[in-house]
């Protein structure tokens, strides 16, 4: 057995890409998306037929394209120039949605990722108890789980790979060895955080750099990968076995976090990897929200000229 097959005894695979052909090859439950992806696979020749001038149509048709092939659920993700936004999160998730259903997709197939600001969980508690589905992403820290795990969110990203390199650079080193992985330790604690105390949330590992990374974290509810790793994991042999399980989360001994703005604000700001990270997964998505924009843009403007 491959390590991949093996993996998927105790981890829902999701894949981590807009690269539909990737998505077929590998054959994962659900498909994750961002601006990032949707912007190098807008300009790849093979979707073309996908895109659109308006962002979020055309990230809606990505996500019908991308349920053809998987069985589970597509995130499409809200603008990150909304992150700071309760109600423009609300009303571009509305939208999402709506767009979906004039495709005849369901809502319970899609997850609206949304930036984890206090903002964004407090649109995700409201969006939830609609029916909408949320997908936390940019989580580096138990605060910003916690708080969304007390949202109602239906799942959470916290970042593997991101951690991992600003510690890395802090630590001026090349590497950090999987067991002293800051990344893969914030996931575990994340994880026995929402298990121990009941939270339904479920806990999607993401942002991943090498393979170790992910097989240090099998067990957690789901695992989004991107394809170059999912296609080495299949490559090569072995067993895996669960390093999470519920067993052990009920062994764990997290405190337990009341949390209202005031706090939440205070313990990010406390920990300034997470501050760090959160800002700069905002901009870099928003940068490339832009982008995209005027990719479109000019696409639309040479459409007429023609």
């Amino acid at each position: 057995m491959n390590q991949l097959d093996s993996l998927r005894r105790f981890s829902i695979v999701v894949a981590d890409t807009g690269d539909i052909d990737a998505i077929a090859r590998c054959k994962p439950q659900d498909a994750t998306t961002n601006p990032t992806l949707l912007l190098s696979a807008a300009q790849d020749a093979r979707y073309r037929h996908l895109v659109d001038r308006d962002p979020e149509r055309m990230s809606v048709n990505f996500g019908c394209e991308i349920l053809r092939l998987v069985p589970g659920r597509v995130s499409t993700e809200v603008d990150a120039r909304l992150s700071f936004d309760t109600e423009g999160t609300i009303a571009s998730a509305r939208r999402l949605i709506e767009l979906y259903a004039e495709a005849g997709i369901g809502a319970e197939r899609v997850l609206v990722k949304i930036a984890a600001t206090w903002e964004g969980i407090r649109a995700a508690g409201r969006l939830e108890r609609e029916g909408i589905h949320c997908n936390m992403t940019l989580i580096f820290s138990v605060a910003q789980a916690a708080a969304c795990a007390d949202a109602g969110a239906t799942l959470i990203s916290p970042f593997v790979g991101r951690i991992y390199d600003w510690y890395r650079a802090a630590r001026k080193v090349d590497d950090i060895p999987i067991e002293e992985d800051p990344g893969v330790a914030s996931v575990t604690r994340i994880y026995h955080y929402c298990k121990k105390f009941g939270y339904a949330t479920q806990v999607m590992g993401a942002s991943f750099r090498k393979t170790d990374q992910i097989l240090a974290l099998a067990g957690c509810d789901l695992l989004t990968i991107a394809p170059e790793l999912l296609e080495k994991l299949a490559a090569t042999d072995g067993e895996v076995e669960p390093r999470l399980t519920p067993e052990a989360a009920q062994r764990s001994a997290p405190e337990r976090l009341a949390l209202d703005e005031k706090r939440f604000r205070w313990l990010l700001n406390e920990d300034a990897m997470a501050t760090e990270k959160l800002a700069e997964g905002i901009r870099r998505f928003a940068a490339d929200a832009r982008k995209l924009e005027a990719f479109l843009a000019q696409g639309a403007a040479a459409q007429a000229a023609a």
